[in-house]
């Protein structure tokens, strides 16, 4: 008997995305199998850099040298503080240019169309128009423009995209989710109004959906300390995700040995 498809459903949540690192990593260790992944904001981000072939280690090195000023790209702020342009330019680049059919391992990544108020799943075109597109902070960067529609940040619809791996084809499926709200007294600029506010937003929202009972196995890696918002503490953001990752990895097991079973 064949085993089952496995997918993996990558969650927004600024710096403390860096975890999915963490998970993806311990994965591969045991010989867990990632057949495709769906990806929101930053989980979109680290999704299409291993989809693309970046092999883990590599992807440790370029993300324990990320800074900031990898992306910004200031403009006159009328529809958002950043262009957008540099990192772009940057997902192009690690993702070797690519489209994202091109890819070998299958790849979604998820965006908000801001006319019309919807989800918008990419699975093919350029991956860096996708991509910027997920990232894209309501209020922080510009619209991603693509085919006359404006896009932004993945995660005010869909903070983790497990229903867009199910309808991938996944018979399993991990998510991971990292962008909890919590209490932060340290709200000292109009950036940290915005990534606060949609914290608050997406929690509601995750609540509201059930996205935790959806998926087979939710991993939550305890980033609740770390800034989603400064791109610092990006190492022990990365061991909290092996972390999360090693506590599941025996469930994980036990899914896809029950799976063949079944």
């Amino acid at each position: 008997m064949e085993r089952p498809k496995v997918g993996l459903a990558l969650g927004s949540g600024g710096a403390r995305g860096f975890t999915h690192l963490g998970v993806l990593k311990v994965l591969q260790e045991h010989g867990i199998p990632i057949d495709m992944i769906a990806g929101s904001s930053m989980g979109a981000l680290v999704g299409s850099f291993y989809a693309a072939g970046q092999r883990i280690e590599d992807l440790y090195k370029l993300a324990l040298t990320f800074k900031r000023k990898y992306y910004l790209d200031f403009t006159v702020p009328r529809m958002g503080f950043i262009q957008g342009r540099r990192i772009k330019e940057y997902i192009r680049l690690f993702t070797f240019g690519k489209n994202i059919e091109e890819f070998d391992l299958p790849l979604a990544i998820i965006a908000t169309d801001l006319y019309a108020g919807e989800k918008r799943v990419f699975r093919t075109g350029p991956v860096s128009e996708a991509v910027r597109a997920s990232i894209a902070i309501p209020g922080i960067f510009v619209p991603e423009k693509i085919d006359d529609r404006l896009y932004i940040d993945g995660g005010v619809m869909d903070r983790v995209p497990v229903s867009v791996v199910k309808e991938m084809g996944a018979d399993i499926i991990i998510a991971v989710d990292c962008a909890h709200f919590d209490a932060d007294p340290n709200i000292n600029s109009i950036y940290d109004v915005i990534i606060q506010s949609i914290d608050i937003m997406q929690d509601e929202l995750v609540t509201a959906m059930g996205v935790s009972t959806d998926a087979d196995i939710m991993i939550r890696p305890d980033v609740s300390t770390y800034s989603a918002r400064a791109f610092t503490n990006i190492k022990e953001i990365i061991e909290a995700g092996e972390k999360a990752a090693e506590s599941q990895v025996k469930n994980i097991q036990m899914k896809l040995s029950g799976w063949k079973e079944s």
